[in-house]
């Protein structure tokens, strides 16, 4: 730990200057305060390190050599200060330029594509370059573990909770329906489907680490606790294969509203109601660091993606 003699980068500026110019009145100049200011700052420096720096005269003022000797050290600081300076600059530029985000597969394949196209024409709108998004799409257990290695600047996932170790904020809302293909019995029930009998069906579920799949066994825990849980029909890896698995006839299944609009829509799903169950969930933005999100485009794109909502 540094002794408190050592000068602040500020005063170690102010006697290069002086060194540089060799009168206080020209240094003062050069950094654009008064004189009185500048003799100020130096008497401050003075009674830190507990020697004199500068000889002042009828003639002016000049460095002792002891004040030649700290700032020619000071000097070497200085230089390792403005490397340092140019260093973090190329870091936040490079970080404006290109950011790499990490998303769950709904969110990946249905709102983040309306989200980078905001944060485009916002910069755009404000004579911004536009950021380069690198988009990664896995499991929310998945995103979270990339952010919290630094292999993701910001994540967005789903699931009943946010992940231990980062920050958060939620920035939608989505909903889990429950779908079967044409043929399904539950197609003509006229009663809505329980949590209990839910739970003692067999699913066709995502993969253990999916939001979706965390989501579905939080909200039937939570409904119907101590009820037996059927094992999944079939646990599948993605979305897509989910849906397929339904249209084929395999099972019923819950899915993300925002992933079933179409085939519903379309016939090829039926929506079916059930009773007792809260399958609303939140989609959140997750980062490392501070409470608040960094500057620049993570913060940009979490308050777009906020603002756009987007979900059901």
């Amino acid at each position: 730990m540094l002794s408190p003699h050592v000068p602040e980068l500020a005063g170690l500026q102010m006697l290069a200057a002086v060194a540089r110019t060799g009168s206080l009145r020209l240094a003062a100049a050069e950094l654009g305060v008064s004189q009185q200011a500048l003799s100020q700052r130096v008497r401050a420096m003075e009674a830190r390190v507990g020697i004199a720096l500068l000889s002042r005269g009828p003639r002016g003022s000049h460095l002792t050599a002891d004040g030649r000797l700290v700032e020619q050290w000071g000097s070497r600081v200085l230089d390792a200060a403005a490397e340092l300076d140019a260093g973090i600059t190329a870091l936040r530029t490079d970080r404006a330029g290109h950011l790499k985000v990490a998303a769950s597969l709904t969110v990946a394949g249905h709102l983040m594509p309306r989200w980078m196209i905001a944060l485009r024409d916002q910069q755009r709108l404000t004579g911004r370059a536009a950021t380069s998004v690198e988009l990664t799409a896995t499991n929310s257990v998945a995103v979270a573990e990339s952010v919290e290695r630094g292999e993701a600047d910001l994540g967005f996932v789903e699931g009943p909770r946010a992940p231990r170790g980062l920050r958060s904020r939620t920035v939608a809302r989505d909903e889990l329906l429950l779908v079967v293909a044409a043929g399904h019995p539950w197609v003509r029930r006229r009663s809505p489907v329980t949590a209990a009998e839910l739970a003692a069906t067999p699913l066709v579920t995502r993969e253990p680490g999916s939001g979706t799949r965390e989501a579905l066994d939080a909200a039937l825990t939570a409904a119907a606790p101590g009820t037996p849980r059927a094992e999944p029909v079939l646990e599948l890896t993605g979305t897509a294969s989910v849906k397929s698995a339904i249209l084929a006839g395999a099972g019923p299944g819950a899915l993300s509203s925002l992933a079933v609009a179409d085939d519903i829509t379309l016939g090829r799903l039926h929506a079916v109601p059930v009773t007792g169950l809260d399958l609303i969930r939140d989609l959140r933005a997750v980062w490392t660091g501070g409470a608040t999100p960094p500057p620049g485009p993570v913060r940009d794109l979490i308050a777009l993606a906020a603002r756009t909502r987007g979900a059901a």
